[in-house]
């Protein structure tokens, strides 16, 4: 209802304008009511640009060095030229753990699937064995019959579960089946952790599945597995808050409701060290720089398809994948999700603060002030994302204060353009062309209701035409009428006047409004001037046409008046004028019968126009005075002076009246 009326009240007497700022506040709220329920309800399109967004925050911020206790042992190009196609003998792994246990390396971590039996298996479970730090993989299945968990996997599992509850609405994966190492190779292993990865809609991996439901038994990841033996921890100690993380000690691990981290990428592809795995069994490699390592084996060869799409880059192998999930486990640099309430909040309070700001305002005000909020939204997330390793998305923020200047300023659009138009078709018919579209650019300069201002007021009125109509066929006489009244009216447009209205073949016009006019009265007298000119060259025109002649009165007059919007507000208003001066003006028309003049004008018109004189009229004139007059029911008197042009070249003057009776006006 308050819309409504906002929209349809018309006012009476002062101009009601919409309030603009009000209902674009309006137009505001309800947009960013709509974001928000986007928001809430994770739009897919929003959210596939949001993941992009995340992805882009990674290329702004660059590399970062990654810890130097983590090396990759690659099986790439070269080791496939020198070692022969994959897979490989176990024996060849074998001397690989020998000789990574040798040189002292603090874990041996295998992306690599052993589940096919070999010959020489127990020769590399021996190397296990004589490790003691090996860590092997095992591929959890969702689409197969359910199976039980080995007894050896068990021993990998994460026992404690805070908050269980949280289980029942977020689950983690649930597994139905497990691809492990082959029977020989299970016990002389360290610990086991799962490499299934998680990709989102559109295939680029930024989460890592924590934690995956098996037989009962929730089996950490490869990486969760390295970084907790890492941080002197076995995997069966670590601890499980459901929907929240997962607590290594000291070291709280936070997650998505599912358990799924947001990967911290240190850098594109090859950002860690990597050895092949050719070099490492050549001796290329001196001990020291595995020493005390975590070495991480896998596969780097193309063409062994082990690649990923990262926010970093489109083909990054599956064991750097791993390495940077246990890097940023080992530093603690984790990338938080805001959070529901703290997404909220971050798209409500620079959408209202914004709407506030831009409601009312210009379209360049509105998008300057818009352009600070996107920047300042893209800032304070990317800050949050580089500096505090918080993820908030900026995206409904954005895309709220976009749909908001854009509501915004397509209202304020609408509204001025009704008002335009509004002031066009009103004011069209009144004045010059100028003049409506300088009212259009500045529609406060015209207000609509009443509204008290001094002008000077214009009667003109055709001697005898009642005379003059019944000589002459109507066809003859409308003719002569509609030229002399479309001379006239283009004659008040061009000294910029405002035609009142037509009373048969009289013109009323008015100087002063809707525009300020600081020469008003001067205008409205050089318009007189003009227009008994131009009626002179009519009559010499209609004469050749077997015509008569016709004569006319004109009477100016300057004082304050109301102008506005006068009549039915349903049915028809007019922009006029009313007020004690307006029928001064007509009754001094109407005397210039009795002064036999074409033109008088007021004391009060006299004395706007002295100081131009000189300069400002079109024709020098004689300014006479003729009588004091005064109106009906009215004690004051007002001078009357003929106004009269001189031959070009003469001085304007003013004869004083020196009459001092007062001539009594009559209703015209």
């Amino acid at each position: 209802m308050w819309l409504h009326n906002q929209l349809t009240r018309a006012g009476k007497g002062n101009a009601y304008y919409l309030n603009k700022a009000s209902v674009g506040i309006l137009v505001g709220v309800l947009t960013t009511g709509c974001f928000l329920t986007l928001q809430h309800h994770s739009f897919a399109p929003l959210e596939t640009i949001s993941s992009k967004s995340y992805d882009y925050f990674f290329k702004l911020r660059g590399s970062v060095p990654p810890p130097e206790n983590i090396i990759i042992a690659a099986i790439d190009e070269n080791s496939l030229a020198k070692l022969g196609r994959w897979p490989w003998s176990r024996d060849k792994l074998s001397l690989l753990v020998n000789f990574l246990s040798e040189a002292g390396a603090e874990l041996i971590v295998f992306d690599i699937i052993l589940s096919e039996e070999e010959a020489n298996d127990s020769a590399l479970a021996e190397s296990f064995r004589n490790a003691g730090n090996v860590i092997l993989p095992v591929v959890f299945r969702f689409d197969q019959d359910k199976s039980e968990a080995s007894e050896h996997l068990i021993n990998s599992a994460i026992y404690s579960i805070e908050n269980p509850e949280n289980f029942s609405q977020y689950p983690p994966p649930i597994a139905s089946d497990a691809i492990i190492p082959v029977p020989t190779l299970l016990p002389e292993a360290l610990a086991f952790g799962h490499i299934n990865m998680f990709a989102d809609k559109d295939g680029t991996l930024r989460r890592e599945g924590l934690i995956i439901n098996y037989d009962g038994y929730f089996f950490p990841s490869l990486a969760l597995t390295t970084a907790s033996l890492h941080l002197g921890i076995p995997p069966m100690l670590a601890a499980i808050d459901a929907g929240h993380g997962v607590s290594l000690n000291k070291t709280f691990i936070p997650t998505d409701p599912w358990e799924r981290m947001l990967i911290y990428y240190y850098g594109k592809s090859n950002s860690f060290p990597h050895l092949s795995i050719s070099d490492i069994l050549d001796g290329a490699i001196p001990p020291e720089q595995l020493r005390n390592k975590i070495v991480l084996v896998g596969a780097t060869a193309s063409g062994i398809y082990d690649l990923r799409v990262t926010p970093f880059t489109p083909e990054m192998s599956g064991i750097e994948k791993q390495a940077n999930v246990i890097a940023g486990i080992i530093e603690k640099r984790f990338i938080r999700p805001a959070g529901g309430r703290a997404d909220f909040i971050f798209l409500l309070i620079p959408s209202l603060l914004l709407t506030v700001l831009v409601a009312g305002r210009s379209a360049l005000s509105a998008s300057i002030i818009s352009l600070f909020f996107l920047l300042l939204i893209s800032f304070l997330s990317y800050f949050l994302f580089v500096q505090k390793g918080i993820w908030i998305s900026p995206v409904y923020p954005l895309f709220n204060t976009l749909f908001v200047l854009g509501g915004v300023t397509t209202f304020n659009y609408a509204v001025e353009e009704s008002k335009a138009r509004k002031i066009r078709t009103l004011f069209s018919s009144y004045v010059s062309e100028r003049v409506v579209n300088e009212l259009v650019q500045h529609p406060e300069m015209a207000k609509l209701g009443g509204d008290r201002r001094e002008i000077t007021i214009l009667f003109s009125d055709l001697r005898s035409f009642t005379t003059f109509s019944e000589k002459y066929t109507p066809e003859e006489v409308v003719s002569v009428l509609n030229e002399y009244l479309s001379s006239m009216t283009d004659i008040v447009f061009k000294w910029e006047g405002t035609l009142d209205k037509f009373i048969g073949d009289a013109i009323m016009a008015f100087w002063g409004a809707p525009l300020p006019q600081e020469d008003h009265s001067l205008r409205a007298v050089n318009c007189a001037l003009e227009m008994l000119s131009e009626l002179e060259h009519l009559n010499r025109k209609w004469e050749s046409e077997g015509m008569e002649r016709l004569a006319c009165g004109i009477g100016i007059n300057t004082g304050e008046v109301l102008v506005g919007n006068i009549g039915s507000e349903k049915k028809k208003m007019d922009y006029t004028v009313i007020g004690d001066h307006v029928n001064l003006a007509s009754r001094v028309e109407s005397l210039t019968k009795k002064y036999m003049t074409p033109l008088l004008i007021t004391e009060t018109t006299l004395s706007a126009i002295s100081s131009f004189l000189d300069e400002g009229l079109r024709v020098p004139v004689q300014i006479k005075g003729e009588d004091l007059a005064a109106e009906k029911g009215k004690r004051q008197a007002v001078k009357i002076y003929t106004v009269k042009p001189l031959p070009k070249g003469a001085s304007s003057k003013v004869i004083e009246c020196t009459s001092n009776s007062i001539l009594r006006l009559k209703e015209k």
